[in-house]
């Protein structure tokens, strides 16, 4: 099993996922940490972008990702699916991931994924990581904006 953790630190769970820079994924074997490494992630300020010129960096209205019609919740404007998408792929073969905040829209995608987004109160990626093997983590889903 994987478990990704969005992180700024490698320590701590950061609070925002769309914000946070980079994965811890720990891979378990027998509820041991056998490996750990950290990876890069796509944030909200550039997204890659395919066109005639190959892949592009542009920049993204954080304001844009709130869809009125969906109740004000984040994670559904136009071009939401895409930054998502772009998110998820650096942790496709892990089957957890452990946040502290995300929108709903990111919560879906990852769901869609194959990925099992927890929102946690715990701060130390370690103690939650623990918690989650212990079956003891609360998926805290009314902290999703």
């Amino acid at each position: 099993m994987k478990i990704a953790a969005i992180t700024d630190d490698g320590i701590t769970i950061s609070q925002h996922f769309g914000r946070a820079r980079y994965y811890a994924v720990l891979t378990i074997q027998e509820g041991v940490v056998i490996k750990a490494e950290t990876r890069p992630k796509v944030g909200h300020e550039s997204f890659r972008q395919v066109g005639n010129s190959g892949p592009q960096m542009v920049s993204y209205d954080h304001q844009e990702d709130h869809n009125h019609e969906t109740g004000g919740r984040h994670g559904y404007g136009a071009g939401a699916a895409l930054r998502h998408n772009s998110m998820a792929e650096a942790i496709l073969d892990c089957d957890v991931l452990l946040c502290q905040g995300m929108g709903y829209g990111a919560y879906e995608a990852m769901t869609e994924a194959g990925i099992r987004p927890v929102i946690t109160d715990i701060s130390l990626i370690e103690n939650a990581v623990e918690a989650y093997l212990a079956g003891e983590l609360v998926n805290h889903t009314e902290y999703l904006h």
